[in-house]
């Protein structure tokens, strides 16, 4: 049994995180400014022993009294809509906020977990992506303030275990989806199910010939624990190989939400990456992981979700 602190601990992703760690006998302690993560994510753990959440802003002085084994820092922004419409709070999360948390973790003697993210490669110009490439970023585009914040927050990161020789792991999230999503977070999975349960047209931004991978948030999260337990620092892609156009993930969208809607198309945002596929060799190699969860049946539980929800 290990005391885990885990920032954005009520966000789509930590709060799942959350959910497996309590599940796996650890005493969590969730801090979460809830700008962008919910107490209705966590509030079905509020019964059980060990879980606690703390509403804080991980800019700002963090603390946590007793024993801390591990912190995990997972608060930021994270989808485009959120960090463009908030661009100073996500680069202060990803600056201040990595800082602050790591200056915990090394009081506290504990390992410290950076949830990086595929931004940090921009639009790549090496396909798939690995590890060792060092990404294709414009830091002064609107998108800038995301993958910067998480460029710098690796950067800092691989400085305290050099410089203060705290133990980190670093883990590079693509494309997560499943339940707990925000109907209207502007992710393209939760715009296309909501769109396509409400049978209002499916909006596709350029031509739809752009790629991306999508994993599933519980072998998203099965990857992060295999990391968390591992002695590999990182850098370290956790994403499903499967790549697919904007084209065929409307299609998917349809089929598996039997939706008659129309699709469109709009104008493609400034830097929206052409393509983007993980090379998950290093975790294969390392953590002996592997995704379970194919796309099609991936969307159906969270079209399942998103219909609870929106109560349709």
């Amino acid at each position: 049994m290990a005391r885990v602190v885990v920032t954005g601990g009520a966000g789509f992703l930590g709060s799942h995180l959350c959910d497996a760690l309590i599940a796996r006998g650890d005493e969590v302690v969730a801090i979460d400014n809830l700008l962008t993560g919910a107490v209705e994510n966590v509030e079905h753990l509020f019964g059980q022993d060990g879980f606690s959440l703390v509403r804080h802003d991980v800019t700002q002085f963090v603390w946590v009294p007793g024993e801390v084994d591990a912190v995990l820092h997972f608060a930021s922004p994270a989808s485009p809509k959120d960090y463009l419409e908030m661009p100073i709070q996500t680069l202060k999360v990803g600056s201040l906020g990595t800082h602050n948390s790591l200056g915990l973790a090394k009081e506290k003697g504990a390992k410290f977990f950076l949830a990086s993210t595929s931004e940090v490669y921009g639009d790549p110009k090496e396909h798939p992506q690995t590890e060792g490439y060092w990404g294709h970023v414009n830091p002064v585009g609107p998108r800038g303030v995301y993958d910067e914040a998480k460029r710098f927050a690796e950067a800092m990161t691989m400085a305290y275990h050099r410089y203060h020789n705290v133990d980190v792991r670093i883990v590079r999230i693509f494309n997560t989806y499943g339940p707990r999503m925000r109907p209207g977070d502007g992710r393209v999975v939760s715009n296309f199910l909501v769109q396509a349960l409400k049978g209002e047209p499916l909006t596709i931004y350029g031509d739809g010939t752009q790629t991306r991978s999508f994993c599933y948030v519980a072998d998203e999260v099965r990857g992060i624990l295999a990391l968390l337990d591992s002695d590999h620092v990182g850098p370290m892609n956790i994403g499903n190989e499967g790549e697919f156009t904007m084209k065929e993930l409307t299609g998917l969208v349809l089929e598996v939400t039997g939706s008659g809607s129309e699709v469109v198309h709009e104008s493609l945002p400034v830097d929206d990456p052409t393509q983007r596929r993980p090379d998950a060799s290093l975790a294969r190699a390392k953590l002996r992981w592997e995704p379970e969860v194919a796309l099609r049946e991936g969307l159906e539980r969270t079209a399942e979700y998103f219909a609870r929800r929106l109560g349709l």
